[in-house]
């Protein structure tokens, strides 16, 4: 069995894996500024489900972008992560926005 994740379908197994690793990811370079899903920098851009779709960021294509290219005052992680390692912190991401944080 599969289920929906962000669009996708993932193995539940495969899912738990990378939303645990992504957790690990986002704790180690992101929480910096978005503790919590918030955003330290622009308090209006947080990554809370209803600001992710405001902005046109709630897919996983849309959020491993930004990570992976940066914006504005985001660093680009192209490089400095892995490609797995950016779709697990999209997942995390989204899965944590659909909890509400």
């Amino acid at each position: 069995m599969t289920v929906l994740l962000a669009g996708v379908f993932v193995p539940p197994a495969l899912a738990d894996a990378d939303i645990a690793s992504g957790a690990k990811v986002f704790s180690a370079n992101c929480a910096a500024c978005h503790i919590g899903g918030g955003n330290l920098v622009n308090a209006t851009k947080t990554l809370k489900k209803s600001d992710l779709e405001k902005y046109e960021m709630a897919s996983l294509d849309a959020i491993k972008t930004q990570v992976t290219n940066g914006k504005a005052a985001m660093p680009a992680f192209k490089g400095r992560l892995t490609d797995q390692q950016i779709e697990d912190v999209a997942m995390y991401v989204l899965d944590q926005a659909e909890k509400g944080w």
